[in-house]
């Protein structure tokens, strides 16, 4: 295929990342009407996120097994489909049971797409590219984040909060009949050596035990699971922080963090995978050292920011060091991606992402906003509860993600000699 498709395939993948983080954060724009009509406590606003979460992470199993043997681009377009479908019954949700359930809901429809989008592009691009490719395909998430803050908090002041649901929903439906209507490329298409198939039979039971034994892998894994702990707590609890702490309109709290997530994670998640890709036709370890500097820069930065004064306003200490701390956290996520598809054979990587998903949310995320909103009640204080776990936990993302710094190139080198040894297409799987 050329290589203008491939393009147009990642602008169709970075719209559906888009409108997966906008159908994801709308929740956290609007916490304070939401709060208010159902009568909840932090803890209950928190679980809300968790459910999304744990249902997510559970619904990736199999889903990524699906996405390893079956028609990505199928696999994608009943995702949307679903996860948009969910949003539109969160606008409809009569109580607090319900609104939970639909929001669990979602998970189900987002765990479908990551997996199979993941595996899809990487056979558009090569390995030289993929760390640019997967920032910009990670760049749609910052747009979707600021876009829920933004756009959900000022449609809830306005037209309240169920329409900031409505709005979130509707384009899903036009990104899915996209999704059903592209190419599907042959797996291992863009690797140096080896065929490239159609479909495999290599995804088994034991495919996430034996992942999870490829040392780089690992490393990731387990790193990204305590970042996305830190950065699932703060992106959900940043606007209720600004508007608790600064006494900011819900509106005003939206659009501040909307501004600061779309700049620091543009910025962070382009730079990142630029930085990477370079570094690394000479450091092979770079994709993982990019994240790891972030890692530190952010535990930094971030402790400054919720240390900041109060007589002085938001703007002059707590929105730049904020910002520095966004940019640092993202450098990680086209990068990481990348090495994870790296070190991976092409049968496998939609699998590879599943195991992502599954590790980093059950352990990592999926309890974070509940976790830091329960804190945050027996301390009737959310900027402490914030900063007892977030600085602490970037700096042990750092200790285990270098474990993996001296064994991406060996792990490289044999998924490439195990892949070129491969002569023949399994049979065709019948899913």
């Amino acid at each position: 295929m050329s290589r203008g498709y491939g393009r147009y395939v990642l602008a169709v993948m970075v719209a559906i990342n888009f409108l997966n983080y906008l159908d994801r954060y709308v929740g956290a724009a609007i916490v304070t009407p939401i709060k208010t009509e159902f009568h909840l406590s932090d803890a209950q606003i928190g679980l809300l996120a968790t459910a999304f979460l744990l249902v997510y992470a559970i619904a990736a199993l199999p889903f990524g097994y699906w996405g390893d043997r079956g028609v990505r681009k199928t696999v994608i377009g009943v995702g949307v489909t679903i996860w948009s479908l969910a949003t539109l019954f969160s606008g409809l949700a009569a109580n607090y049971v319900h609104l939970f359930l639909s929001r669990a809901a979602v998970g189900i429809g987002e765990a479908s797409y990551y997996p199979a989008g993941t595996s899809l592009v990487s056979d558009y691009f090569p390995k030289e590219q993929r760390g640019r490719v997967m920032s910009i395909w990670g760049a749609g998430s910052v747009f979707g984040i600021a876009a829920a803050y933004a756009g959900g908090g000022y449609v809830a002041d306005h037209f309240g909060w169920r329409s900031a649901f409505f709005m979130a929903a509707l384009p899903g439906l036009i990104l899915a009949f996209l999704a059903f209507t592209m190419r599907e490329p042959l797996r291992g298409s863009m690797e140096k050596v080896g065929i490239a198939v159609r479909r495999t039979t290599d995804a088994s039971a034991r495919t996430f035990i034996n992942l999870m034994r490829i040392p780089t892998l690992r490393a990731a894994v387990l790193s990204q699971t305590v970042l996305y702990f830190v950065l699932a707590s703060n992106a959900f609890w940043l606007p209720t922080v600004l508007h608790r702490r600064f006494d900011m309109s819900i509106t005003g709290a939206g659009l501040l963090s909307g501004g600061v997530l779309v700049a620091g994670g543009l910025i962070g998640t382009l730079a990142g995978g630029w930085i990477a890709d370079r570094l690394a036709r000479s450091r092979p370890a770079a994709h993982l050292e990019v994240g790891i500097a972030g890692f530190l820069i952010g535990a930094i930065f971030i402790t400054i920011a919720l240390i900041a004064p109060l007589n002085i306003g938001p703007i002059p200490i707590f929105v730049p060091a904020f910002l520095i701390t966004v940019v640092a956290l993202y450098l990680q996520s086209g990068p990481f991606t990348a090495v994870s598809q790296n070190v991976v054979s092409p049968a496998l990587r939609a699998s590879s992402v599943t195991l992502l998903l599954f590790v980093s949310h059950v352990f990592g995320d999926s309890h974070s906003t509940f976790d830091v909103g329960w804190i945050s009640d027996q301390l009737h204080n959310l900027q402490l509860a914030l900063l007892i776990t977030s600085p602490t936990l970037l700096v042990v993302a750092a200790i285990i993600a270098a474990t993996g710094l001296r064994t991406v190139k060996p792990d490289t080198e044999t998924m490439e000699a195990e892949w070129a040894a491969r002569t023949v297409e399994p049979a065709a799987a019948t899913m």
